[in-house]
């Protein structure tokens, strides 16, 4: 696939070009949510609101709110293609078909629609907020960051002629091709795109996942974007989010049903996927403690993803549990998805694939240059390992703009903390603990009661990359 992207972004009506191309252009752990949440809790009201953490960024200065307003509509009046359905409906999807039950499906072509929003402009920030039946607004999530974030790199292209767009997207290519010249070889790699919800472009993501499964082969295992996914025929990879716990930590009564909430949400989830899709994200309200009080069927569960904590310290934890719980660790799958990019993906890769030998100590792994250094490790997996690459696989032009050489300077193309987070439940305050202190969301008061039910045990305090 070659696109010229430079003439593109220079030549192409970007106003009639739409961010959104299709409503599965999201990550497929949402449709999977969707009908989880379409089936237990169909008459819920839920509030979903945009978060920029990178707060010296001054977002709603650099896009035309008129221009958000315009892709917004268009994406509300989206309605999902007959033959996406017959996608979604005939597709193996983790070795299963049917994943999806022809009821929802139907639903989705006749009875599914985007909920309205609130769209305005306070202290240099856009503020968006989607209010309606839970499963009105949940999708909003992904296509709202996707076209913010979109909408933000049109406005920098914009100030580039074309030879600097093509410098641009050379230096681009240049270092997409270094990262995955890296990877290329690596013995029991795997990775996949989790890069929609902050990417570049709709077409930037495109390019570097087509490109990604020419040079990496197996080793590229999909993508989260479902309509990529179905148009070159990728696996689509995805289970769940935070938003569940969430949610059902905000439905819970008492101190005593929103600590249980966390695995309610388990137990649900696999009567309704019949066993199937058993991913744990347990740093919702702090991972430590969820794995304390678990109860003793989620070491059943297939694997888990990290989230917000370490992965080097989060994977020897899950590892030192499982073995705990007689469990061994070689069968499940261990998944590191925050703000990971190359060098860190194959310190965790060789860390959690190999075996350490002759004195060598996580320390080696975390920061050292030799993680590969065959002394250190051989190859005998501990636990089953997994990528999921995001911000910094489809959105880094990091210091590739030829306007701003001096990277100090910035050169309004780094990728910002862009989330679009479940803020309230039937009215009742939604929290997300994390295990950085730096990610928590909610009302102050309600995130001091979460964390006083919770604890602290295991949360740390750790810059927000992306």
């Amino acid at each position: 696939m070659i696109i010229n992207l430079a003439r593109r972004a220079h030549n192409h009506n970007w106003e009639v070009d739409p961010i959104t191309r299709s409503l599965l252009d999201s990550d497929f752990y949402k449709l999977l949510m969707l009908q989880f949440i379409w089936k237990n809790f169909p008459a819920v009201e839920a509030t979903f609101s945009l978060v920029n953490r990178s707060t010296n960024v001054r977002v709603a200065e650099l896009i035309r709110i008129e221009e958000l307003r315009e892709h917004l509509e268009h994406t509300r009046k989206l309605r999902y293609h007959k033959s996406e359905l017959i996608w979604l409906a005939g597709n193996t999807f983790y070795g299963r078909r049917g994943m999806f039950e022809p009821e929802f499906l139907d639903w989705l072509e006749h009875g599914f629609r985007l909920s309205d929003y609130d769209l305005r402009v306070e202290g240099g920030q856009i503020c968006l907020d989607f209010r309606g039946l839970w499963t009105e607004t949940t999708m909003w999530e992904i296509h709202a960051l996707s076209i913010v974030s979109e909408l933000r790199t049109r406005t920098e292209l914009k100030r580039l002629s074309e030879f600097e767009l093509d410098i641009l997207y050379a230096r681009a290519k240049t270092r997409l091709w270094e990262k995955m010249e890296r990877l290329r070889g690596i013995p029991m790699l795997r990775v996949s795109d989790f890069g929609t919800r902050r990417r570049h472009s709709f077409l930037w993501q495109e390019y570097v996942v087509k490109a990604m499964s020419d040079v990496l082969g197996p080793g590229f295992t999909g993508t989260s974007n479902t309509y990529l996914a179905y148009n070159h025929d990728l696996e689509a990879i995805g289970t769940n989010a935070h938003e569940l716990p969430m949610a059902l930590a905000a439905m819970a009564n008492n101190d005593e049903e929103l600590k249980q909430s966390q695995y309610h949400l388990l137990d649900l989830w696999q009567q309704t996927y019949q066993g199937e899709l058993l991913i744990l994200l347990p740093d919702t309200f702090g991972t430590t403690q969820f794995l304390k009080n678990a109860p003793g069927w989620v070491g059943d569960w297939t694997g888990q993803r990290a989230d917000s904590k370490d992965p080097f310290v989060a994977g020897d934890e899950y590892i030192a549990w499982l073995e705990e719980r007689g469990r061994d660790p070689r069968q499940k799958l261990f998944i590191a998805s925050d703000a990971l990019d190359i060098d860190k993906i194959l310190r965790l890769h060789a860390y959690f694939a190999g075996s350490l030998r002759n004195g060598a100590t996580l320390g080696d792994f975390q920061s050292s240059g030799d993680f590969l250094d065959e002394r250190k490790w051989v190859p005998e997996r501990r636990i089953r390992f997994s990528v999921g690459w995001g911000t910094l696989l489809t959105n880094d032009f990091r210091n590739c703009n030829p306007q701003h050489p001096d990277s100090q300077s910035g050169d309004g193309f780094e990728p910002i903390s862009l989330v679009c987070k479940l803020t309230d439940v039937n009215g009742r305050p939604a929290v997300k603990l994390s295990d950085n202190f730096q990610k928590a969301l909610g009302t102050a008061d309600e995130v001091e009661r979460y964390r006083r039910v919770f604890g602290l045990e295991g949360i740390a305090n750790i810059p927000v990359m992306v």
